[in-house]
């Protein structure tokens, strides 16, 4: 028995700390999202004027995977609302993939 409470312990504080990471406004993995997700939107329409991420939603996940030779070292998941002309509407969910030291390898929005 008190192994088994030992053990929810440790998930439960284990999973606390990762939920935290992703909640903080500075977190640079989050940060790096936002700020090319911002761009890559803005090249398709120019009338986007702020993403705004919604940091309750965000889920922060570490990797070590590949696609095909390329590193994936974290996840990024969550919803991000897309202001027009300052005007926010419905959120979109996202998903940011990173790759070595941070860089942003694929960032995709998606309406629910």
């Amino acid at each position: 028995m008190i192994k088994t409470l030992v053990v929810t312990a440790l998930l439960v504080s284990s999973v606390s700390y990762s939920s935290a990471l992703a909640q903080s406004a500075t977190d640079p993995d989050v940060a790096a999202c936002k700020s090319t997700g911002l761009l890559a939107l803005q090249e398709k329409s120019p009338d986007i004027t702020d993403l705004v991420i919604d940091l309750e939603s965000v889920a922060l996940s570490a990797a070590d995977t590949k696609v095909e030779d390329v590193p994936v070292k974290a996840v990024v998941l969550g919803e991000a609302y897309i202001a027009r002309k300052g005007q926010t509407g419905k959120p979109d969910r996202f998903v940011c993939l990173l790759g070595e030291k941070g860089k942003v390898l694929l960032t995709f929005f998606t309406a629910k």
